[in-house]
């Protein structure tokens, strides 16, 4: 199991504070940061800030990308250039995205997803490879790291199991992940891909306000399909009743204890960090991607990502 670092790319801190997290991450020697985007940030464009600021042996992962916005010519020209031009090892993360993302912020229908995931997974693959699609080859360099797939439903699980190196989970418990990685072994041809669980974590630093920032993060999550069962088999069915009333997010907010967030998340003293991880992995995880809490008392994630260090 390997223990990588997400920019958490928090709306309430600094957007430059991604790029020190960054450094802090590749300082501390863990394997590989993800740098994926959210409303400030190109990815693309932070991911060629940050990659000077890390060690050469340090992966940069991309994404995941909204399939129904970016096209596959735009993730593979991005992913080259990243690549070219930070000398640093790139993969590709790919998924559907949320309807706010995808038909507010940027005005597209998420209409066929499952679809649209399962033929750019395949076309983006050919062409990071070199490949020609759809009359189109990378000028740059091919890019020879790893093609993920973000996956919660069973149509992307099953295009997980045809096209990628590795399928990634974001806030799922260890049970519920252990489900999925079933099922991806079971949708797979020969060994399944290796299963990457993104988790938002706070390890001996101030909890209050980490558990403040950390429930603000799954305010959108808590009447989503698929998320709220588990929320439901994880014990917190008033929350979800609640959320699916539809209230303001402030009250909705005010009703998530922090239990919820221990459910999914890395969170606590170095010990118990241990032993969550430890729960992942019991659960068929490879590879827990922390994504560490920012706040006033722990700019950058500092203080985490220095007790992360243990668990490498």
């Amino acid at each position: 199991m390997s223990i990588e670092i997400s920019l958490g790319l928090w709306q309430d801190r600094p957007a430059a504070e991604a790029l020190d997290t960054a450094r802090l991450a590749g300082e501390h020697g863990f394997p590989a940061v993800w740098i994926g985007e959210m409303a400030t940030y190109d990815a693309f464009a932070l991911a060629t800030a940050a990659g000077p600021l890390l060690p050469a042996a340090t992966r940069l992962v991309l994404g995941p990308f909204a399939v129904a916005v970016r096209d596959p010519m735009m993730v593979a020209m991005g992913a080259a250039s990243v690549a070219a031009l930070t000398g640093r090892a790139v993969s590709v993360a790919l998924g559907t995205s949320s309807p706010v993302v995808v038909e507010q912020w940027h005005g597209r229908s998420r209409a066929g997803s499952a679809r649209a995931l399962d033929e750019s997974a395949r076309a983006v693959k050919a062409l990071l490879a070199g490949e020609r699609v759809r009359g189109y080859r990378l000028r740059l360099p091919p890019v020879p790291g790893e093609l993920v797939v973000a996956a919660f439903g069973p149509r992307a699980v099953a295009t997980a199991a045809r096209h990628a190196d590795r399928m990634v989970l974001n806030l799922l418990d260890p049970p519920t992940a252990g489900d999925l990685v079933a099922r991806l072994a079971a949708a797979a041809d020969g060994p399944r891909p290796r299963v990457a669980a993104w988790a938002p974590a706070a390890i001996g630093t101030d909890l209050a306000a980490a558990y403040e920032q950390l429930r603000r993060g799954v305010v959108g999550y808590l009447a989503a399909p698929g998320y709220c069962d588990m929320f439901v088999r994880a014990g917190f069915g008033d929350v979800v009743e609640f959320a699916r009333t539809g209230p303001h997010p402030r009250d909705l907010l005010a009703a998530i204890p922090t239990e919820l967030v221990d459910a999914i998340g890395v969170v606590g003293t170095p010990a118990d960090a241990a032993k969550r991880v430890a729960e992942y992995h019991a659960n068929g995880v490879d590879d827990v991607v922390l994504v560490p809490s920012s706040t006033d008392a722990d700019p950058a994630g500092a203080a985490t990502l220095a007790a992360a260090r243990e668990l490498l």
